[in-house]
């Protein structure tokens, strides 16, 4: 296996590296010199979507992944040369078809433990206000009281685990496809949900006529549910703390992360939230 990365372009910067490399190749290297677990696991649930037909990033039919550096590389097919999101009405189809299937248990799916998620990353607490990050910890402790209480309404299964407008693009002939596999397993299908629902009602990043859309074409509406505020309220915790991960030594991180404790302290708005 070889590849040519000398015209390699960073397309992304988020969990992994993902760079377009020449021949319609899309590499990802993970920015934790310990996701090689994961990584593997990436692969093979591409490889078991592609045999269900579900329309997915494919990985290349190439051994792998492979360790560079002590960090891990995949390799997958480029679905397009630029990214282009789908509208909302194939986003929730892609979720509906997604939670009809049923996972092998070779593939042995890790269950969706959302707290042991945010745990692992309160070292990153450290690069903020001191204050800031107790009121983070202190949240987090009582979010995960409320979460213990919940009673889903939708039944256990896979899910995509960030499934939102940003993980569905559209391929050259306009097919949309489910990207970022990182969080797959299996858990409550309401956090497939969540997200859609929160960029709506709280970000104002879809309209109303759009989350209607969502809504009617698979078929539930998380909002409904009264277990939705904890759910979204852990989303904006989570994305806060990925954020804090990015503040060492970036002041626009630190700032961005001090707005948004302030708003989650006194329920201000989210709408001026900015995308990292």
């Amino acid at each position: 296996m070889g590849f040519e990365s000398s015209d390699a372009e960073l397309i992304r910067l988020g969990s992994n590296a993902v760079f377009r490399i020449p021949g319609r190749v899309i590499a990802r290297i993970s920015r934790d010199p310990e996701a090689r677990g994961g990584a593997d696991r990436q692969v093979a649930v591409a490889r078991w979507l592609a045999g269900e037909g579900y329309p997915a990033n494919r990985a290349l039919d190439v051994r792998q992944p492979v360790e560079v550096g002590g960090y891990a590389v995949t390799f997958w097919e480029s679905a397009a040369e630029d990214e282009r999101y789908a509208p909302v009405r194939d986003v929730a189809r892609l979720i509906r078809e997604l939670h009809e299937l049923h996972a092998p248990a070779e593939l042995d799916l890790p269950e969706k433990r959302p707290f042991a998620e945010l745990n692992a990353r309160m070292a990153d607490l450290e690069n903020i206000d001191p204050g800031d990050a107790e009121f983070i910890r202190n949240r987090i402790d009582e979010l995960a009281s409320d979460y213990d209480n919940l009673e889903f309404t939708l039944p256990f299964g896979v899910i995509h685990g960030d499934a939102n407008v940003g993980n569905v693009i559209l391929d050259r002939e306009g097919n949309p496809i489910l990207i970022d596999l990182d969080s797959f397993g299996i858990g409550p299908r309401e956090w497939d949900l969540v997200q859609t629902a929160l960029f709506y009602e709280r970000f104002g990043w879809h309209t109303e006529d759009e989350y209607r859309t969502f809504v009617d074409v698979y078929g539930f509406d998380v909002m409904d549910w009264y277990g939705y505020p904890v759910l979204a309220d852990y989303r904006e915790l989570s994305m806060t703390l990925w954020l804090c991960g990015k503040a060492a030594g970036n002041d626009a991180a630190v700032a961005e992360v001090r707005k948004r404790v302030a708003s989650l302290r006194d329920g201000g708005t989210r709408r001026d939230w900015a995308p990292f």
